[in-house]
């Protein structure tokens, strides 16, 4: 009997051993189909900065950044937030401003901090779903990075301590996996691009586990410092065309936008905005793009060379885009497509179409339920956006989703329940606002007492300068 016992339990510790080794296979084989994931986002970044868009101009030249276009999808209108701090909220909790609980400015600006068990962030999700995370370059969303808890890899450049990590482009102190800051020299573009091609190839990662990199450029925020290699880029280019309403008066707007302007005329009748031309500054912001495209080159060839290229997610976006010279702007934050529209292109072969251009606005949270419906991974929590994979496959698919946009300044979640005086809500002049774009229609309420509404038909007023709520 005893011989009979011990034989029953070598067979069933034989048979368990065996079921292991199998889960183990069948983990790895589903770890081999689930898609890496390499969210490329970049730092106030207009559409008109990529050549593969129409609006783009004519001597622009961004090849690589094209060729996801021509290998994936280009969305054509992409509503991804509205400012720095609270579209990097919205990517990390798939949440508008109102829905992210906690977040909130401490000290002098851009210094703030959140409390991690009320503002939970996703790549957590993924961590526990057998994806090593990593995240390399800007991070303005908190003192507290995540290291260990979010990411498995962290090369940080935290905007919302700049005493302590230096400024835009040169001189950086990178904070790596959560330790004191590190003063590291060179170019930051070319610094994050070098970082996250090493992820690609395995230097910070469990060879055996698919991987999501965020990896957020610094670029072309300003000072719009080119690399040195691209300082003379551009300077004989045609000329900028002046948009229609770069000086006030705006009278079918609302109060704020009847005076703004950053610009004024020089006495050779060009626009002008601090000391340099309208032309001056596109050309200089476009230089500053140069090295972006380049990195998109890199990190290509890096995924070709590993093996990953075709296994790989890729989406190329920005945090919003920046307005130059458009209803008077030279800036970001404003509810006009022309400081808000950002690039947005796909790439994933089997998965996403090739070579279209999807025509349906969408938004900056829809990416967030794309990234867990690509990785088979359940929500954590209910978001905002909507899955995309359906446009991703089928551009011209229906889409019954409007896009809901808020500007709340820095205040978060409850905070955003009662509006703050206008000291405290407007930031550049520009007050609260919300917008909603549905088909052709985009609608504008600016959250003032009084204010009036606004409402612009995108077919026939692409630029926005006849409000038929007037």
């Amino acid at each position: 009997m005893k011989k009979q016992s011990r034989i029953l339990c070598l067979v069933t510790w034989a048979v368990l051993a065996a079921l292991c080794t199998l889960a183990q296979h069948v983990q790895a084989a589903d770890d081999a189909k689930r898609p890496n994931i390499l969210f490329i986002f970049t730092d106030d970044q207009s559409h008109r900065s990529v050549s593969c868009y129409e609006e783009a101009h004519p001597w622009v030249q961004t090849p690589n950044i094209d060729l996801l276009a021509r290998e994936g999808v280009r969305f054509r209108t992409a509503y991804i937030g509205t400012w720095c701090m609270a579209s990097r909220a919205q990517m990390l909790t798939g949440r508008l401003p109102h829905g992210i609980e906690s977040l909130r400015m401490q000290g002098s600006y851009p210094g703030n901090v959140y409390d991690p068990q009320q503002c939970c962030f996703w790549p957590a999700a993924f961590r526990k779903a057998g994806y090593a995370t990593g995240m390399i370059g800007k991070w303005h969303t908190g003192f507290d990075t995540g290291p260990g808890r979010d990411w498995d890899y962290q090369a940080v450049w935290n905007h919302v301590d700049p005493k302590k990590y230096g400024g835009y482009y040169v001189n950086q102190s990178i904070s790596f996996n959560g330790g004191p800051p590190e003063k590291v020299g060179g170019y930051s573009t070319d610094n994050y691009t070098r970082w996250a091609v090493e992820f690609i190839q395995g230097k910070h990662r469990p060879a055996d586990k698919p991987w999501y990199l965020w990896l957020c450029y610094d670029a072309v925020h300003g000072p719009y410092t080119e690399a040195e290699r691209h300082k003379n880029d551009y300077r004989d280019a045609d000329p900028v065309p002046i948009p229609e309403d770069i000086y006030p008066p705006r009278p079918t707007k609302p109060r704020y936008m009847q005076k703004y302007g950053k610009w004024k005329p020089n006495e050779a009748g060009q626009p002008v905005s601090g000391k340099r031309t309208l032309d001056q500054s596109v050309q200089k912001y476009n230089r500053a793009v140069r090295a972006l495209d380049e990195g998109v080159g890199q990190l290509m060839a890096s995924l070709e060379e590993t093996g990953q290229l075709d296994n790989t997610l890729i989406v190329y976006t920005s945090d919003q885009g920046f307005a130059w010279g458009q209803h008077g702007f030279a800036w970001k934050y404003a509810p006009y497509d022309a400081n808000l529209i950002a690039p947005l292109l796909v790439r994933l072969p089997g998965k996403v179409a090739q070579g279209k251009v999807c025509e349906h606005p969408v938004a900056g949270v829809d990416l967030i339920p794309t990234f867990f419906a690509m990785a088979g991974i359940p929500l954590p929590w209910e978001m905002h956006g909507h899955d995309l994979s359906g446009l991703l496959a089928d551009p011209d698919a229906d889409w019954p989703h409007p896009v809901l946009l808020e500007q709340t300044r820095w205040f978060y979640g409850s905070d955003t329940e009662r509006i703050p005086p206008p000291n405290q809500a407007r930031w550049g002049g520009v007050p609260w606002y919300v917008l909603l774009r549905e088909g052709k229609y985009k609608y504008i309420r600016t959250l003032e007492e009084g204010e009036i509404e606004e409402l612009y038909d995108l077919e026939a007023d692409p630029d926005e300068l006849t409000n038929l709520a007037y």
